[in-house]
């Protein structure tokens, strides 16, 4: 009977591998993230003489923005790689981020969060600088309530976590 369990519980902790594909998703998803911030780049390099100032704004705008996500997913890959599947073994490389195998769950979720709300206030200060007719302020008040929530998500989040590590200290 012990051998039945041993073995199903290496399959168990075998089985941790179906993650990887996920991450290597992540990493077409920033692969096609960054065509999307090369043509926007593009679109504003080719097109610096004619655009008004509040395009260029825009235009920087989503740039930012798109890095924000790529960000976001890189820390996504590495933290959830190495809490879920496997350590990466690059402990004495000189270009290892700090961050790197110090996010723990919580704190990921914690930065998780606070890039969405980086995100959503981009994205809500774009759609408030396209602003043009009346029609258009019930968008911004859609999004300003999204971003609300998300903020005050993130807070609770913050919250919780500060209360978890004073409770395990």
């Amino acid at each position: 009977m012990k051998k039945i369990e041993n073995t199903f519980e290496k399959g168990i902790f075998i089985s941790r591998w179906l993650l990887a594909p996920f991450f290597v998703g992540l990493i077409v998803g920033i692969v096609i993230l960054l065509t999307s911030f090369a043509k926007e780049l593009w679109h504003l390099i080719s097109h610096f003489s004619e655009l008004n100032e509040m395009n260029t704004i825009l235009g920087i705008l989503a740039l930012v923005d798109m890095t924000l996500l790529a960000n976001l997913l890189i820390i996504i890959i590495f933290s959830g790689y190495e809490s879920f599947v496997s350590k990466i073994d690059v402990v004495n490389h000189e270009d290892r981020p700090g961050w790197m195998g110090k996010v723990g769950f919580s704190t990921l979720k914690v930065k998780l969060i606070s890039s969405i709300v980086a995100i959503s206030a981009i994205d809500l200060l774009r759609t408030y600088m396209k602003l043009e007719t009346g029609e258009d302020l019930d968008i911004v008040w859609t999004k300003l309530a999204i971003h609300s929530v998300f903020v005050i998500s993130g807070l609770l989040f913050a919250i919780m976590d500060y209360l978890t590590s004073k409770s395990t200290n």
